[in-house]
């Protein structure tokens, strides 16, 4: 992710302190994808594939000079660009995966990972990813299922809003 998201914030302030209003948006971002968990026993150590549903959550204090949080647009533009790029329709494993190399071999769209490709990871991942191109997200969520989320915030998203 490379594109840069500007900021243009005016300086004014809703709320007293200790009582700030926050405003936040968020964006679902769908993507396909397969992985397997290592050192695991339930059955999502084989591998298989999830419909996955991301949500990018962004929060601020105060609108930018259009009304907005952020355009939704430009989320979509950083994240869904860097997910379809990297991870749509890709198994996603981990570095130390005994069938990476077999995939690699037979040319498989694969996405390698330093840890094990959970959702909680994978959350992580993607999170940092889109703060790397600028967006200043409060929390990222992947739906694995319908019922079934891990969501990932950094440690300052309580002083964001989180």
């Amino acid at each position: 992710m490379t594109q840069k998201i500007p900021e243009e914030r005016p300086e004014t302030r809703t709320g007293g302190k200790g009582n700030m209003s926050r405003f936040k948006v968020t964006k679902q971002i769908e993507f396909c994808y397969g992985h397997r968990l290592l050192n695991y026993d339930g059955k999502c150590k084989h591998l298989h594939g999830h419909n996955g549903l991301l949500e990018i959550v962004v929060s601020t204090e105060s609108l930018d000079s259009r009304g907005m949080v952020i355009d939704f647009g430009d989320i979509k533009d950083v994240v869904k660009g860097w997910v379809d790029t990297n991870m749509d329709h890709r198994m996603i494993l981990s570095k130390d995966d005994p069938i990476l190399n077999i995939l690699l071999d037979l040319n498989e769209p694969v996405y390698v990972m330093d840890e094990n490709p959970t959702a909680e990871n994978i959350a992580k991942h993607i999170h940092e990813e889109a703060q790397k191109a600028g967006l200043e997200i409060l929390e990222t969520r992947l739906w694995e299922t319908p019922s079934s989320y891990a969501s990932y915030s950094p440690a300052n998203a309580d002083e964001r809003g989180g």
